[in-house]
């Protein structure tokens, strides 16, 4: 029989509603039934697309002896961390402060109040590798609590103390400029110039560090340069990014992006094609557009619902093995592929009988373009163009397989991320088919995703539900800004600022900056306000972010003065920690260029638009309007008449204008100046 879980509309939380384990979804009646039995909470967090959480499913939730224990004991909650990332995130830093590490499948013990008083991650069904079994993890539990109660309490207490906020830092409101050039050597000292990347095994991409590098490469700065496009570059190669389909896996399991923990997340796609775009546009490297471009082709092929949502995630496993998917054996090369593509592959990517990974061919290249057109004595546009042929015959070779599972809920977020991949991609590569893609993606969020006049943050099959967070009104926000200079349509600009005028109103913090949670939103045991960037940008850095960009249309310095203060705050994290303070990065060095203004006014602007996004330049806005501006057009547009009743550009910076131009080569001159 089906446990509460039945009627959640979380994928995840669907996952487990055939378990024998009693479970509730957070919320009062689970919590006042703790209180009212007097017994401890069991609170399990995971995601659809996480394996490890399917494994501790299947070995103990799905055992009727462990969940009979469980029921007779706990109240037992289960969560999406990725519908509720306020209650991952506050019980995720009380587990790394017992255990000094944190991951999902997050188990924690909580008391009927809500506060953490032991936890984990993992527990296998059996003692190994010094971990309890989970059996031995809930027998402690239900001793301690019959027989420790008060120890149990004071524990939870002080726990409970230590994640409270600490009190903000009063900042002069200045970011020093010396500190963008400290954060870029601090990455380079930390670069791994072998494999690229930072860090060691598991090893993640960190294209938020990467933008920022490339940013930086815009005002002149070569190791910036270096270090960006050898990160992009070493990924491209295959492993961790699917040269056959498309997309980035989550993560490398080895230092050099071979072998990928498969699990596809929509985040990380999104912030990686705006990271290969940017690298692209920087550098010019072919492979780097062919990469954005193919990750996007995937989101838009197997993560987008017909209404225009983007979804959250594929799984790792299918049919039950984590990654069969997507690797092959050379039988299966040979089997998908003529003689002689055949033999292009297996040079280009070392694929052998015995394989590079457990018996398989994980494809990463090998060999480079030059190489194998010396080899086969053609040259590299061959090469290219036979590698593509070879993919797209391994792609539909792949598609007869059994097929990971879908996360297919929308989450506004990483919809929001997303949509400044597409919006951005649509206007620097002139794809029409990625501008009618992020069109209709801010369609559905628009529609779809409030209530009211209040945001939301998860939708899935016609349901939306859960308050939207300060990530999600800051990232939705950004990508319709972008939208709007993609398309000039004045309803995305309108739209973004009413979402800002909502997390300025309802998320601050009178300390500074903005909480994670809105002002009415359910009482927790904190109320988050998680300032580091982790797999997505902090939400406080994308509000940030977010604030400066429309300073630059409305000319409103108390959003400019907020955001320089949150700033300002941040600096001393921010250079010490670079990677885990990218964004705060980024949109540090929009506040220290000072940004452009660029105005386009009238019909016929198509070549004055072309200039304008013939190159990337991070810290300039446009405000582009076909005929006479719409009352809510931004502040920007005022007082713009035509020069010679043509098309005009007006490039301004801190609305001090230079005069206005209606050519194409007068206006590459003063965007160049």
């Amino acid at each position: 029989m089906p446990n509460r879980l039945a009627n959640s509309n979380s994928p995840y939380l669907l996952q487990h509603q055939d378990n024998p384990v009693d479970w509730y979804p957070w919320g009062p009646e689970a919590l006042a039934r703790a209180k009212a039995e007097d017994k401890p909470i069991f609170l399990s967090i995971g995601y659809a697309a996480c394996h490890w959480c399917h494994v501790m499913a299947h070995e103990s939730f799905e055992d009727e002896t462990t969940a009979a224990y469980m029921n007779e004991h706990f109240i037992n909650i289960k969560v999406d961390r990725e519908e509720r990332p306020d209650i991952d995130g506050i019980y995720m830093g009380a587990v790394v402060a017992m255990t000094g590490s944190g991951g999902w499948p997050m188990s924690v013990f909580l008391t009927p109040d809500g506060q953490p008083f032991l936890g984990g991650t993992y527990f296998p069904p059996t003692p190994r590798h010094n971990l309890p079994s989970f059996m031995d993890a809930l027998q402690h539990v239900q001793r301690i609590w019959s027989e420790q109660r008060e120890q149990v309490l004071e524990n939870g207490r002080i726990i409970t103390q230590h994640l409270q906020p600490p009190a903000a830092q009063q900042a002069d409101g200045s970011l020093p400029p010396e500190a963008l050039s400290q954060a870029v050597m601090a990455l380079a000292q930390a670069y791994d110039w072998r494999h690229g990347g930072w860090g060691q095994a598991p090893k993640f991409p960190q294209p938020m560090a990467i933008d920022f590098l490339l940013a930086r490469a815009t005002q002149g700065d070569q190791l910036a340069l270096d270090m960006a496009r050898h990160a992009l570059q070493s990924m491209a190669l295959g492993g961790m990014y699917d040269v056959v389909g498309g997309g980035f896996a989550r993560y490398s399991v080895d230092n050099f992006w071979r072998v990928p923990h498969f699990e596809k997340m929509l985040y990380d796609n999104a912030l990686l094609a705006r990271a290969y775009l940017h690298g692209y546009l920087v550098t010019k490297d072919e492979t780097l557009r062919q990469v954005c471009e193919r990750t996007l082709d995937f989101v838009a092929r197997e993560l987008r619902h017909a209404d225009g949502g983007f979804y959250s995630s594929l799984d790792a496993d299918s049919e039950g093995e984590e990654g069969k998917f997507y690797v092959w054996s050379l039988a299966e090369i040979q089997a998908s592929l003529d003689e002689a593509q055949t033999e292009l592959v297996i040079a280009a990517y070392g694929v052998s009988a015995a394989g590079n990974f457990e018996g398989h061919n994980i494809l990463q290249r090998v060999k480079g373009d030059e190489e194998l057109a010396k080899q086969f004595g053609t040259d590299t546009a061959e090469v290219r163009g036979q590698l593509d042929a070879a993919h797209a015959a391994l792609l539909a070779a792949r598609s007869s397989r059994v097929r990971p599972g879908t996360d297919d809920k929308v989450l506004t977020a990483w919809n929001g991320l997303m949509l400044i991949a597409y919006a951005e991609a649509a206007r620097y590569l002139k794809r029409a088919d990625y501008l009618q893609i992020a069109q209709t993606n801010a369609d559905f969020l628009l529609r779809e995703m409030h209530a009211g006049d209040r945001l939301l943050r998860s939708w899935r099959a016609g349901r939306a539900e859960h308050n939207a967070y300060l990530e999600d009104h800051a990232a939705m926000t950004l990508g319709l800004l972008a939208l709007y200079q993609s398309d000039g349509d004045v309803r995305w600009y309108s739209a973004a600022e009413s979402l800002a005028g909502e997390f300025t109103q309802h998320f601050a913090d009178p300390a500074g900056g903005f909480f994670d949670t809105r002002s009415d939103h359910e009482a927790l045991i904190t109320r988050p306000k998680d300032q580091q960037d982790n797999a997505t940008p902090s939400g406080n850095a994308l509000a940030a972010l977010a604030l400066l960009q429309l300073y630059a249309y409305t000319g409103n310095s108390a959003w400019h003065d907020t955001a320089s203060a949150m700033l300002g705050g941040m600096a001393a994290a921010a250079v010490r920690y670079p990677t885990a303070f990218a964004q705060w990065l980024y949109a540090g060095s929009w506040l220290l260029a000072g940004g452009r203004e660029v105005a386009v006014v009238g019909k016929g602007a198509d070549a004055l638009l072309d200039t304008l996004w013939s190159a990337w330049r991070p810290f300039d806005v446009a405000a582009i309007s076909g005929a006479k501006s719409p009352e809510d057009a931004p502040p920007l547009l005022n007082d713009r008449p035509l020069k010679d009743g043509k098309a005009t550009a007006y490039v301004c910076r801190n609305f001090a204008c230079q005069l206005p131009v209606n050519n194409a080569v007068e206006l590459a001159q003063q965007l160049q100046s």
